[in-house]
């Protein structure tokens, strides 16, 4: 080797290959691992590996597939078929490899078999005889030779080598029962071995080092330093061994009892079946089926079902997937209610004392129930009917539901609506998905346990569409009477009557509900309370409540009648109660702190006796120590001190409400400006007003051409971030802008609402009832409507009209001399206008009919 000309042409590189690699294999039998006679040469081809290290006297397999290295084989076997095997320092094996990327301490081995393989690889069993140094590099291509020195093992012998041989022999004989490496082939192999030095090759090849540890085993030649390296990693094995035995021990113990208690479990079933004491679990549940589908009373066809999905029961395994989705199906089956009905109470008195002690006012849902029960009474059979409450939150849409059924003395089940996107909430999914259940509708009905419970859909206004369905669509069946008489719901499969369930549905607005549906109920409107009626409510109901639920009494916390006015007024001005709810619960929160912290309690033993504490009274001072500064003003003394103001009525989802529409004129050139968020259909009002406006004021010399092309008008509704839109402020529009030009302000307390034709016609609008009741709440005296809308007034009841005076109109300069304030100065300008010939005002004119008007 050491000659140069000698060596094979450099044979041509394939990137694609991948390095050579080998996996030690045990050692040779004890007859081979003596080193053979043999004289080992100076020089040596060097074959880069990154595999487990190879110890002297091992047997090891090669594969070689870079074509570099192959050839490099096929030329060592020519020689004297000896590799020196370096590691790598880190990476893997490369054709581009140098030797300083090699590390400089490898064996020397000897081919003793060779196997070409098909795609150009190569097969070796090599055995490794004995450890080399590279001293230097004789050649890098076309292969790697190196200039050898041959490295003996360090070996001394004395009392302690052999107290270390037979320590590392003991641990070797420990570790045999749990490390497969210790096998009884090694153990002879230790025992039979020539030197000390070839245990402890022995002992840390079957130890797997790593391979930085391995190559630094290799590099030590003291065999002292190797047995105490060896000891160290024994000791580890060892106390890894105790842990695996210890976690298997565990394990089986844990094993050996269940399958103890499992056997036990059998015998003691097998015991109880011979003697006829117990059934198995599977005879159990059909033979249970059975009795509850003969007394569930179920149609035939439904009974015929679920009698074929028995026979299918009892024909299945347990451990098969369709066994619990059979018998859930026929536990739904079972469990509803097809003939078990609750008797309805038919007493009318009964059914009035109960809604009037549990609700004030609600006068058309309490007629209507009696009249339900009346008919009821006079026919066995009506079909169900469906109620819709529609009102703004917290009017008691959701607890008359629970009255209702109290009064009819049905069951009540109540699942909202809101959100609601997919069908099969409503009629189920299909047996065919995994985790299938029955609608909301068979639920409720299976929970309620009769099959004439009142059932109440929540939030009806709120339901969602999706790619999943349309469940507004699903509730078409459900609610109309000629279909729900054989309700499908597509998990049951079969048709249920569901013409004796009173359906009751609530709803803030009925806009967003689609127009079949809504056709299919009979709705229901609660406006809101008045003043007087919420005070009421507060008193007899809602104040009790809250003082109860937070630990009081109306002895403990007195709240006075014109602090409960004054918080309505102030503090909570929506149409129901649930705000007013929320700020009583506040104040009974803060007394029962309050007393708590003062050290006492509701009545406390001194002496022997029992002193009582003493109450605590809320009144309208107090309010804004108890819930901070008030959150409503009276606007309309604030708002109504100049020309171009005026209050209107608005319908919202959540109730009336009021809202001051102002008007005023800057320069510019004749434009109109509209603010407030107002939408299309407003926007077409406001124009209307104005060109009305615009047309009366020109005939009055109010305005001309001159003035138009000079002045803005600009609109504006406040509170902006709100949607506003509708027509009925069409002639609170116009009122506010004949307002700002004729310069006569508007009258105090008088609201309106109207929708304004072009020619000035004052069209009927919506929601009069609520509006009127806004108005009440916000201290208005004075309200001018359509005339077409008088006959609506009739819903008020008689007490919120009270103290009101309610103009009809049917003109919009009707309008204008109702609302606005009369102005002698302002009539004389007009008046000396009209007669000028020009029929022109100058700008002099203006200014002091201005100054006259304020």
């Amino acid at each position: 080797m050491a000659d140069k000309k000698k060596q094979p042409e450099k044979p041509t590189p394939n990137p694609a290959s991948d390095a050579g690699e080998n996996a030690v294999q045990p050692p040779a039998k004890s007859s081979d691992l003596a080193l053979p006679d043999q004289i080992l040469p100076p020089n040596l081809f060097v074959l880069p590996v990154n595999s487990p290290v190879v110890f002297p006297t091992l047997l090891a397999p090669l594969l070689i597939t870079l074509p570099r290295h192959v050839a490099m084989v096929e030329e060592a076997i020519n020689r004297e078929r000896m590799l020196g095997l370096l590691q790598t320092r880190q990476g893997d094996v490369t054709e581009t490899l140098k030797p300083d990327a090699l590390h400089t301490v490898g064996v020397v081995v000897k081919i003793i078999k060779r196997l070409k393989m098909p795609d150009g690889s190569v097969n070796l069993l090599v055995h490794s005889l004995r450890r080399f140094k590279s001293k230097k590099v004789l050649s890098e291509q076309p292969y790697i030779v190196v200039e050898t020195e041959y490295l003996d093992d360090s070996t001394e012998k004395s009392t302690e080598m052999d107290a270390l041989t037979r320590s590392v022999i003991g641990h070797v004989r420990k570790l045999s029962e749990a490390n497969p490496f210790f096998t009884e082939e090694m153990r002879l192999a230790m025992i039979n071995a020539p030197t000390p030095a070839t245990v402890a090759d022995l002992v840390a090849f079957a130890l797997s080092l790593p391979k930085s540890e391995a190559q630094d085993f290799l590099e030590t030649l003291s065999v002292k330093e190797r047995f105490e390296k060896l000891l160290i990693h024994l000791r580890r094995e060892q106390d890894v061994a105790d842990l695996q035995k210890k976690i298997n021990e565990d394990v089986n113990t844990k094993l050996t009892k269940l399958q103890r208690e499992f056997f036990l479990k059998e015998q003691l079933k097998s015991i109880k079946r011979e003697l006829g004491t117990e059934v198995d679990g599977k005879d159990k549940n059909s033979k249970s089926f059975k009795e509850r589908i003969e007394a569930a009373g179920m149609p035939e066809d439904a009974k015929k079902t679920a009698l074929e999905e028995l026979e299918k029961f009892e024909s299945l395994s347990e451990s098969s997937p369709e066994y619990n989705v059979t018998r859930n199906y026929l536990d739904i089956l079972c469990s509803l209610p097809w003939s078990k009905e609750s008797v309805d109470n038919l007493d009318l008195k009964h059914a009035r004392s109960i809604l009037d002690s549990e609700h004030y006012g609600l006068e058309k849902v309490k007629e209507r129930i009696i009249e339900f029960l009346a008919v009821r009474k006079l026919k066995s059979d009506p079909k169900g009917s469906i109620i819709c409450l529609v009102g703004p939150p917290g009017v008691g849409k959701t607890s008359i539901g629970k009255s209702i059924a109290k009064t009819m003395g049905r069951t009540f089940f109540r699942f909202s609506l809101g959100g609601m996107r997919d069908e099969a909430e409503i009629k189920g999914h299909r047996r065919t998905y995994v985790g299938a259940m029955p609608g909301k509708v068979i639920q409720g009905l299976k929970r309620a346990g009769t099959k004439n419970a009142v059932l109440m859909l929540d939030e009806i206004d709120k339901l969602g569409q999706s790619f999943q369905g349309d469940p507004a669509s699903a509730l078409l069946e459900v609610l109309d009477p000629e279909q729900n008489t054989a309700f499908l719901d597509h998990y049951v499969d079969v048709p249920f009557d569901l013409s004796k369930v009173l359906f009751i549905t609530t709803a803030n607005t009925t806009d967003s509900i689609p127009g079949p549906l809504l056709d299919r109920m009979e709705v229901i409107e609660l406006p809101g309370y008045t003043l007087e009626e919420k005070e009421d409510i507060a008193t007899r109901y809602v104040i009790p409540r809250e003082l109860e639920a937070n630990g009081l009494s109306t002895s403990i916390l007195k709240i006075e009648k014109p602090a409960l006015r004054k918080m309505m007024t102030d503090y909570a001005r929506e149409p129901g109660l649930r705000s007013l709810q929320k700020l009583l619960n506040r104040i009974a929160r803060k007394a029962a702190a309050k007393i708590v912290s003062e050290g006492k309690s509701l009545e406390k033993a001194k002496n022997g006796r029992h002193v009582k504490v003493s109450p605590i009274f809320i009144g309208e001072e107090d309010l804004t120590e108890w819930l901070g500064p008030k959150r409503y003003y009276n606007e309309i003394a604030e708002r109504m001190t100049s020309p171009g103001v005026v209050v209107g009525l608005a319908w919202t989802a959540l109730g009336g409400d009021i809202l001051f529409i102002e008007a005023a004129d800057t320069l510019g050139g004749g434009q109109l400006k509209l603010t407030g968020k107002m939408g299309d259909v407003m926007t077409e009002s406001a124009a209307i007003a104005w060109t009305y406006v615009k047309k009366k004021g020109s005939s009055e010399g109010l305005l001309d051409r001159k003035w138009l092309r000079s002045k803005d008008i600009h609109l504006h509704i406040p509170a902006g971030a709100i949607p506003k839109d509708g027509p009925s402020a069409g002639i609170t529009m116009a009122t506010a802008l004949y307002s700002l030009l004729s310069g006569r302000k508007a009258r105090h307390k008088t609201a309106m609402t109207g929708e304004l034709s072009l020619v000035g016609k004052v069209l009927p609008v919506g929601g009069i009832k609520e509006k009127v009741l806004a108005a009440r709440r916000a201290g208005i005296n004075t309200l001018i409507l359509p005339k077409l809308n008088q006959k609506d007034i009739s819903e008020v009841p008689d007490y919120a009209l009270k103290g009101l005076t309610i103009h009809y109109v049917s003109h919009v300069e009707e309008v204008f001399d109702l609302a606005l304030q009369s102005n002698t100065a302002a009539a004389k300008v007009a008046k000396k206008a009209k007669s000028s010939s020009t029929a022109k005002v100058s700008v002099s004119k203006q200014r002091a009919y201005s100054e006259l008007t304020n």
